[in-house]
């Protein structure tokens, strides 16, 4: 049988697939440009759109398992009611869903709240899924390494309650895991929903320690200034975008993003080894400058 990865190009979606493929799976990836794909031997390879519901007919057909990732985008919440729909006239069963920490607190931030909406879908469909939860990605942290060892300052407003930050490589082998439980159970799992955390629950204060540790010169975490982080954003994505990660990093400094009491545990066992750290991941990045 097949597991279909949407959003298979981008971070985490590549790792679900390289973690598929190593555990034997047959793995379709549905992508919007096969030229720009670059995946390896063995990947089926189709076309379509998640708006585009001929497209996904034909890219759902024959597949057993779905892993269903939207990326942040003006109509993510249609383009996942959209595909689940979709997967249900395809008879599919058996689906991991990529959602974010917190998705019921965040309740004034758009992707947040939009991915909250597709998880009550799931729920009150009957849907048989597993819905994955992360927290912030670290990776994300790559776009603002000139900054750090540039001008001495971390500039993401992540407050100081704590983010537990993870690795997208775990996320994708996790998810993978949850794909091959599912693809190969005797028959359609119930529901269940569990967050994706790192080892460490970081603040701003800490991640500015960390690159001060790594790179041998001292880093400082400013005061949050929300309002110049949205302006900063408007630069290089959309003003809609800009505000819904102002609104996002205002959550993180009133809520943070905290781990649930045994979440660290869970994957560790999925894993069977530690999950990545921040600081190795800096030390990695910082390395590779």
């Amino acid at each position: 049988m097949t597991i279909l990865v949407t959003g298979a190009t981008g971070n985490v979606g590549r790792n679900v697939v390289e973690q598929l493929l190593k555990r034997g799976a047959n793995v379709r990836a549905l992508v919007r440009d096969p030229s720009k794909a670059a995946f390896p031997a063995g990947v089926d390879v189709v076309q379509g759109d998640l708006l585009d519901v001929d497209s996904l007919r034909k890219a759902f057909s024959g597949v057993s398992t779905l892993f269903l990732l939207n990326a942040v985008v003006a109509d993510e919440y249609t383009q996942a009611l959209v595909a689940l729909a979709v997967a249900r006239e395809a008879g599919i069963e058996r689906i991991v869903y990529l959602s974010v920490i917190h998705s019921d607190l965040y309740v004034d931030v758009p992707h947040f709240a939009g991915k909250f909406g597709v998880e009550r879908m799931i729920e009150r469909m009957g849907l048989h899924a597993t819905i994955l939860r992360p927290a912030y990605f670290m990776n994300n942290d790559i776009t603002i390494k000139d900054v750090v060892t540039g001008y001495g300052i971390y500039p993401m407003p992540i407050g100081h309650k704590g983010l537990a930050m993870i690795d997208t490589r775990d996320v994708g082998e996790i998810a993978a895991i949850e794909l091959i439980r599912r693809e190969q159970a005797a028959a359609p799992l119930p529901l269940d929903r569990f967050n994706l955390v790192g080892p460490d629950t970081l603040t701003g204060t800490d991640v500015a320690a960390i690159w001060t540790d790594v790179i041998g010169r001292q880093i400082a975490y400013p005061a949050e200034d929300t309002a110049a982080f949205e302006q900063n954003l408007r630069k290089f994505m959309p003003g809609w975008m800009a505000l819904d990660m102002r609104l996002m990093a205002e959550r993180f400094v009133m809520d943070g993003m905290i781990p649930e009491p045994g979440d660290v545990d869970r994957l560790t066992s999925m894993l069977g080894r530690p999950l990545r750290s921040y600081r190795d991941f800096a030390a990695q990045i910082a390395a590779e400058t």
